[in-house]
């Protein structure tokens, strides 16, 4: 494998490949830039199908962060983890320390968090050897509520753009996903009167959402046909691709999941068909804006400022028209030029 002529490489700062035989710790780390500041995306633990398959989603996820971070308006640069391992079967507490020393590696380049299968706990333990994490239990602690209550917000913008509404009443929302952010994005959902469609390999969240939230539960293949107004990816990422994307009759996609387009060419294909597209980077970054408050951390002042993804995702909207490109494409000139002036407040 030619690794630096991965499509994926970004001329990326840094790659870290740790290995710890007596945890069974197999982890990439991935520093995309520290031209903001430090490096600081989450970790996420998945039984990867291959060595390159992993290498290929950290690298895609920490060039996310760097934009992600650019355009929250934070000075953080962009990384991101992950542990190769069934989350249900490998986890212990000599592997989270191994990550923790694994961070320490890096001395202060980057810094992990939550995320897909990694709790406040994961984390906790990996802070008992370790300074370099974030998202701890006390301080601003698990992100997920976070990054549901910006992905909610983006979807009320996406609404506001395309179908000219302030309420999501009677509208119909698709989600793909019910962890922790799709289980919080369900609730805001709900209270705001939209209908859910919703699907997911663990039997007991569908359960839990349709007893609570009256939403109509679907198979995994099936959530592509529905005939809804907003299609919300919320699980893992290349859910938009070639053999979805003419199934889908939503007027919006609008999901925190990471990396929703499996190739940069589906920006244009949904903008071809009329379909409103929320960049992922910009409407999941609730999460990373709450973990930013974590060494003064105050949750009034963290939610004030994932309520900014409103404005910044009906900006880009906005400029995506003037334009007549991809809005995708759109936020990608946008992060850029943030991290070119070297911050967004110097644009």
């Amino acid at each position: 494998m030619a690794f630096f002529d991965l499509v994926d490489f970004d001329n990326h700062e840094q790659v870290v490949f740790c290995s710890d035989k007596e945890s069974g710790l197999k982890a990439i780390i991935a520093v995309h830039s520290t031209k903001l500041g430090p490096a600081v995306g989450g970790c996420r633990m998945w039984d990867y199908a291959s060595d390159e398959e992993a290498l290929v989603d950290v690298l895609r996820l920490s060039k996310g962060m760097t934009y992600k971070n650019a355009m929250a308006g934070l000075e953080m640069g962009g990384g991101k983890s992950v542990i190769i391992g069934n989350a249900k079967t490998d986890k212990n507490e000599t592997l989270f320390k191994a990550f923790g020393n694994a961070l320490n590696g890096l001395s202060g380049r980057y810094y992990s968090a939550e995320d897909v299968n990694i709790t406040t706990k994961d984390i906790a333990i990996a802070n008992t050897v370790t300074d370099y994490v974030t998202g701890t239990e006390g301080k601003s602690g698990n992100p997920a509520p976070f990054t549901a209550l910006g992905t909610f917000l983006g979807i009320k913008a996406a609404v506001k753009h395309k179908l000219g509404r302030d309420d999501l009443a009677g509208l119909k929302v698709s989600i793909q996903g019910l962890g922790s952010v799709g289980y919080f994005l369900c609730e805001h959902l709900h209270k705001a009167g939209a209908k859910l469609v919703v699907t997911d390999l663990n039997q007991e969240a569908l359960d839990k959402v349709a007893a609570e939230f009256d939403a109509q539960v679907v198979g995994l293949n099936e959530i592509y046909d529905q005939d809804v107004d907003i299609y919300a990816p919320c699980a893992l990422g290349a859910t938009i691709n070639d053999s979805t994307i003419d199934r889908i009759k939503a007027s919006i996609v609008a999901g925190c999941a990471n990396n929703q387009l499996a190739e940069p060419k589906h920006d244009l294909a949904l903008k071809s068909r009329g379909i409103l597209y929320a960049p992922d980077y910009v409407i999941n970054a609730g999460g990373i804006i709450n973990v930013s408050f974590e060494n003064d951390y105050c949750a009034d002042k963290a939610t004030n400022k994932v309520e900014e993804i409103y404005q910044t995702l009906l900006n880009v909207f906005e400029q995506a028209d003037q334009q007549d490109r991809p809005t995708g494409e759109v936020a990608d000139d946008m992060a850029r030029a943030i991290i070119a002036a070297g911050g967004k407040d110097k644009l």
